[in-house]
């Protein structure tokens, strides 16, 4: 089965070997677009990459959590799933 989601639903991307790993609050699906290719096409301002192989919608992190070795979790508002900031990313979360 085909599955649609509108962009606005959409919290995070993760890329998934062949696969980009599109996630939404009640559900995923995996489309077979690299993740670079899907960044071309977000808003920057609400989407960002926070490693390699994620992009994170900004307004669903609801808090960054640094760890003693000053690595980067960030945890979502409507997901349990954690994602990591890979030190390339880390300055988005110099503030905090």
């Amino acid at each position: 089965t085909i599955k649609m989601f509108g962009i606005d639903e959409i919290l995070f991307f993760q890329s998934d070997e062949k696969y980009t790993r599109v996630v939404t609050a009640r559900d995923e699906a995996h489309v077979r677009k690299p993740l670079k290719e899907i960044a071309e096409g977000l808003d920057p301002d609400d989407f960002w990459q926070v490693h390699r192989g994620v992009i994170v919608r900004a307004a669903e992190i609801s808090r960054a959590q640094r760890d003693e070795l000053g690595r980067i979790t960030l945890h979502l508002k409507h997901h349990t799933e954690k994602l990591t900031v890979s030190q390339a990313y880390a300055w988005r979360f110099k503030p905090m």
